[in-house]
């Protein structure tokens, strides 16, 4: 059974349906989700599990040095791969709209499970979907976006048994794949969807409810330094408005091997990213949303800062700049 915690700061848990009809019949690739909808990195690394075996995902020195290492390296590798303290149904009241998941399975076991990954292996995706449908349930007019971008060590029966899940999951909630700019809360709202999943695989081709990542590009800028991401995040956001898509600006800085020996005994939180956020928020702060503007945001720890007001206040400046207003 999945641990739940206190509930902390609801106040967003109905967000989408608290915009002003101005917004709700303006596509949601033009609207701003924290995701800017509202989201977060590698959402689900909250169920990290100390005791499983390393996630697929690592890189072989990585593997290796856990082989050796054993119980420490977990120790370590937990430190690291906690990039957010929140569980989904925290995530979801905070405001957060987008999640980004990578998932796997566990080799050698039977059956064909799937679970959350990222550096470790976490629980298992059935779990923490029926959390999200949960929550979906109570707030009828919120909206999500999964964006399945990464799966590990999985077949084409996984692929299958994990796309029947979410159909079996969510089932009426899921949209069917349509223009990106026909996606407004309005047309959501009268058609009863609320789950909008993106997969990266060929294996959901042909399926309707399954959207195809080339909707949703993520472009990653894989750098330490606040400078060349900020430059990264404005050149990729200049080049969308000709994709026809979705678009996430990952607002996330990348911790290397030098990083990541410097930084051990803090974690990530201290060494990485509470450093750089004032840097990081200030460009969010100033960003507009738009057909070429920011659509979807994602960042580390996002408990840290009032992230999620900020990312759904930007969504007034499309009412600021509609003709009439």
């Amino acid at each position: 059974e999945m641990k739940t915690r206190p509930t902390g700061n609801t106040s967003n848990a109905d967000w989408m349906g608290s915009l002003c009809p101005a917004l709700t019949s303006i596509s949601l690739s033009w609207c701003c989700l924290y995701a800017c909808a509202l989201c977060s990195h590698d959402s689900f690394s909250f169920w990290v599990d100390e005791q499983a075996p390393v996630g697929p995902d690592q890189k072989t020195y990585v593997k290796h040095l856990a082989a050796i290492f054993r119980f420490l390296a977990k120790k370590v590798m937990k430190k690291w791969s906690m990039t957010q303290n929140l569980t989904f149904r925290e995530q979801l009241e905070g405001g957060i709209r987008y999640f980004d998941l990578r998932v796997s399975s566990k080799p050698g076991e039977p059956g064909h499970e799937i679970y959350f990954i990222h550096g470790l292996f976490g629980h298992k995706v059935r779990d923490g979907l029926n959390d999200i449908n949960n929550c979906l349930n109570l707030h009828k007019k919120e909206v999500v976006f999964l964006d399945f971008n990464h799966h590990y060590a999985m077949s084409e029966e996984h692929h299958h048994y994990l796309i029947k899940m979410l159909k079996d999951v969510f089932g009426h909630k899921l949209c069917k794949i349509d223009v990106v700019e026909d996606i407004t809360l309005n047309y959501l709202w009268e058609n009863g969807y609320q789950v909008i999943v993106f997969y990266h695989h060929p294996s959901a081709e042909g399926c309707p409810v399954m959207w195809p990542g080339s909707k949703i590009p993520a472009p990653w800028a894989n750098t330490t330094d606040t400078t060349k991401l900020i430059q990264f995040l404005e050149t990729t956001l200049g080049e969308r408005a000709q994709n026809g898509s979705f678009h996430v600006s990952q607002a996330i800085l990348t911790p290397r091997v030098k990083t990541i020996a410097r930084g051990l005994v803090q974690g990530l939180r201290n060494y990485l990213v509470e450093k750089n956020l004032p840097t990081i928020m200030t460009w969010v702060e100033a960003q507009k949303p738009g057909v070429d503007g920011v659509n979807i945001i994602t960042s580390d720890f996002v408990e840290l800062v009032d992230f999620a007001n900020t990312v759904i206040k930007l969504n007034n400046l499309l009412i600021q700049d509609r003709p009439g207003t």
